[in-house]
């Protein structure tokens, strides 16, 4: 089942062709440099490296293929950045009806789920499926622990109420002046003081019953504390005071997070751990995961690196193929349309 696959949900334009989990093909445009003097998405700009490379991308990727080997077409419904995903779908549906193709919406979050079942051309990793598994979400605008039950079906056990833990990173590289995005450079800082907790930032919300998580009052609380002393990160005078502040602040995010976990694992007894989205990348949030499942004689199972620091095109056509196979097809493509906010459930 071959699927061209189109993903424009934030910053990087991707389209790829997919075989079930087998990735075929792969092209992706990213724009952080665009975005990188701004300090973060700006969605106009966003919009428009979207609609200038959109059609460059397919070509890319339809290079070794024809269009008449394609079964489906599938696109990337939301959630995401309202602007962006209107080309992606614009985009999706013009090649569907040019070709007579059934589109399949897919949801974003679904594709970072199915990302750690993507295969390469070799077919590997050659693992299966083993229901259920916990799965934790952590990126740039999501934060969640969701229940992987069965293909196609979750359960959302706990979300972030305010801000997610890629966005407090980015917003804390910010007010230290490290540029866009954050996460790389307050990861490199980190590690250069051994990833040590200097300052103990408070912790959000450990003590509470559910299992939500929030970051906006972590936010607040370093904003105040640097405000309160300017010297203290100046890049140019006191770079061990800079990875101290980076380091502490991140521990208080992977502190919080790593707990939630082990709470959820508690609960619901599921040892099989799939972590995924842009923020899963850090390796010392890899680090203590696997020590964490450790503990529970469980399994952790990230994406690879390809698949696993930005969006892309492949995981949404993995999860297409899914959907193929139930027959979920968009009823009417005309009606098809964005959802910055759409739901995994």
């Amino acid at each position: 089942m071959i699927i061209l696959s189109i993903d424009t949900s934030c910053d990087e334009t991707s389209v790829a062709i997919t075989d079930g989990r087998k990735v075929l093909s792969n092209v992706i445009y990213s724009q952080v440099l665009i975005h990188k003097k701004w300090g973060g998405v700006v969605p106009s700009l966003a919009k428009r490296a979207h609609e200038e490379k959109i059609d460059f991308v397919v070509e890319e990727v339809l290079k070794k293929f024809s269009m008449k080997g394609i079964d489906y077409i599938a696109v990337t419904q939301g959630p995401g950045l309202a602007v962006a995903l209107e080309v992606g779908i614009k985009k999706a549906k013009e090649l569907a009806k040019q070709y007579h193709k059934k589109l399949i919406s897919v949801n974003h979050l679904e594709g970072h789920i199915y990302s750690a079942f993507v295969q390469n051309s070799q077919g590997n990793p050659k693992h299966g499926f083993n229901f259920p598994y916990l799965v934790l979400i952590v990126s740039g605008g999501h934060t969640s622990l969701v229940i992987f039950k069965d293909h196609l079906k979750y359960e959302v056990i706990g979300e972030t109420i305010d801000d997610a833990a890629g966005e407090a990173l980015d917003k804390a590289a910010k007010l230290l002046g490290l540029g866009y995005p954050g996460g790389p450079v307050i990861e490199r800082l980190a590690k250069e003081v051994n990833n040590e907790d200097f300052h103990h930032f408070p912790r959000p919300m450990l003590k509470s019953n559910d299992l939500n998580f929030s970051f906006s009052g972590l936010k607040t609380s370093f904003y105040y504390f640097l405000k309160k002393r300017p010297q203290a990160y100046n890049i140019s005078t006191a770079a061990v005071s800079l990875g101290q502040l980076a380091s502490s602040f991140q521990e208080a995010v992977f502190d919080t997070i790593i707990k939630k976990t082990e709470k959820t694992i508690k609960q619901t007894l599921i040892k099989r751990l799939i972590v995924v989205g842009g923020v899963s990348a850090n390796l010392y949030l890899r680090k203590k995961m696997r020590e964490l499942v450790k503990k529970y004689q469980g399994e952790v199972m990230p994406p690879s690196f390809k698949y696993l620091t930005g969006d892309n095109a492949v995981m949404i056509g993995v999860v297409a193929s899914y959907k193929a196979e139930r027959k979920i097809f968009v009823k009417d493509i005309e009606k098809l349309d964005r959802i910055p906010r759409m739901p995994l459930v």
